[in-house]
């Protein structure tokens, strides 16, 4: 129930703000003007949301690759293990159950902290971009006189949608009129 209660509210409050345009109109009063803005596409295409994924990929690489090595190691202790169970003494395979079962907590270990790392720096990053974003969005709806600009909504019409324009500002190239 509380789940339907968001998208309902902004469909009383964008039939709200389409009356009071209509009614604006009637009385002679300037029309409304909404816009919409992709935050999702913002933070997939914009050039900077593309460089902080490079920044992060890259500081992160070392930890990926020794984290696959690490796989790699317990694949082939694995194998070695089925190999060669029934020919190994009890005592050399408890001995190598026991290495196998280290390596793998240490392994879940630097796992779960390698995407907590991730997450982290992740989020730091791109709330950068949602800052800038958000400062280049304000500019725009001031140039061009906007009276709301929703982000992330269940359907926008592609006549509202500034998120281009979000998009090639934020690159360093001048919003379209």
């Amino acid at each position: 129930m509380n789940v339907l209660r968001f998208p309902l509210c902004l469909l009383a409050l964008a039939a709200a703000l389409a009356s009071a345009a209509a009614l604006a109109q009637d009385k002679g009063a300037p029309i409304s003007k909404f816009g919409f803005v992709n935050t999702e596409r913002i933070l997939r295409d914009a050039a900077p949301a593309q460089r902080a994924q490079k920044k992060i990929e890259a500081e992160f690489q070392k930890r990926d690759q020794e984290l696959a090595r690490i796989a790699d190691q317990l694949k082939r202790m694995q194998e070695d293990m089925e190999k060669n169970s029934v020919t190994m003494s009890e005592p050399q395979r408890r001995a190598k159950e026991r290495d196998f079962g280290d390596l793998n907590r240490e392994f879940q270990r630097k796992q779960r902290e390698f995407r907590e790392d991730l997450n982290q720096r992740r989020n730091e990053e791109l709330a950068q971009v949602v800052e800038q974003a958000n400062r280049v969005i304000r500019q725009i709806a001031e140039q061009e006189k906007f009276d709301i600009i929703f982000q992330d909504a269940v359907f926008a019409s592609p006549r509202i949608d500034i998120t281009d324009k979000v998009i090639k500002a934020l690159e360093g190239k001048s919003p379209a009129k």
